[in-house]
């Protein structure tokens, strides 16, 4: 099963965000903590080409947190200035703000040498749909402004925002590329709900976020659910995970339709624990981003 999914209003920010960007100083990208490298959209290398990059890895308060410390390590041996965030608690004004005063070091002392001094820095805040940018908006603005919802496709135009310190910034649409050619990234952006659940089999899907999650968090299965994998294959496992909650139909089958849907939301709501999904180039063979 190969996962695409690119609604015509992505086709429409990826027009508008070309027009736009010419008059940004920083692209801010926001990826999900959990797959810090599936969420993020490769096609932001050539359209961003030349701006100056803040890379957010967003719902660190639901990624496994040694995992995170070693992503945020190797985005910045990369060269990449990168923050991790909790969209939820909130808290990082300061940091990110830090962060853009130091990538604009050299904008502001030329604003400044002209007589521009104060000058506002204008931001763009991306990210592929369903990566918590409205929430991680409402946390920088201290008020709920951007419509935050746990589905994608939730934001359909360009909003602008003004921050305390001399910054504005523009939110715009959840934006994937046209072809997600890596069945894995493909999966991996509809465990997370970046693609719309209506689109999917959302059995397969289930069964394929229960063979990774033996793989990357051991243990999390059974200490949600007093279900252990036991190396059983996946739909066997669904099966055991439906009998555990009591969804049984007519003739005494598992319903697990039902308990795939409950398994996706779970693990997209942090009922699961803290999991990372993928873990660094060097560490699983991948290559750079």
């Amino acid at each position: 099963m190969s996962i695409n999914w690119y609604p015509g209003h992505m086709a429409r920010t990826r027009r508008l965000m070309q027009d736009d960007l010419k008059n940004i100083d920083v692209v801010c990208e926001i990826a999900d903590a959990r797959i810090p490298r599936s969420s993020r959209n490769p096609d932001l290398d050539r359209l961003a080409r030349g701006k100056r990059r803040l890379l957010v890895l967003n719902r660190a308060d639901q990624a496994e947190p040694s995992k995170t410390e070693r992503w945020v390590a190797y985005y910045r041996s990369q060269g990449l200035a990168v923050i991790a965030t909790d969209s939820q608690k909130g808290g990082f004004l300061p940091a990110f703000t830090s962060a853009v005063r130091t990538l604009c070091d050299d904008l502001v002392r030329r604003n400044e040498e002209k007589g521009q001094i104060g000058k506002t820095i204008r931001l763009m805040i991306v990210g592929v749909p369903n990566v918590g940018k409205s929430s991680f908006i409402n946390r920088l603005l201290g008020r709920k402004s951007a419509v935050a919802e746990d589905r994608p496709g939730v934001t359909r135009r360009n909003q602008w925002y003004t921050l305390p310190g001399g910054f504005d910034f523009m939110d715009t649409p959840g934006m994937l590329w046209p072809k997600i050619e890596d069945d894995e990234t493909g999966f991996r952006l509809a465990f997370t709900g970046t693609i719309r659940d209506e689109i999917l089999d959302l059995e397969d899907l289930a069964c394929r976020l229960l063979a990774l999650l033996e793989k990357e968090s051991p243990g999390a299965l059974e200490a949600r659910y007093g279900v252990a994998p036991n190396s059983r294959e996946p739909f066997d496992v669904l099966c055991a995970l439906g009998k555990k909650r009591g969804f049984i139909v007519s003739g005494g089958e598992v319903n697990t339709d039902r308990m795939a849907r409950v398994l996706l939301d779970e693990f997209r709501s942090g009922k699961l624990g803290r999991i990372t999904l993928e873990s660094p180039p060097e560490e699983n063979g991948h290559v750079s981003v």
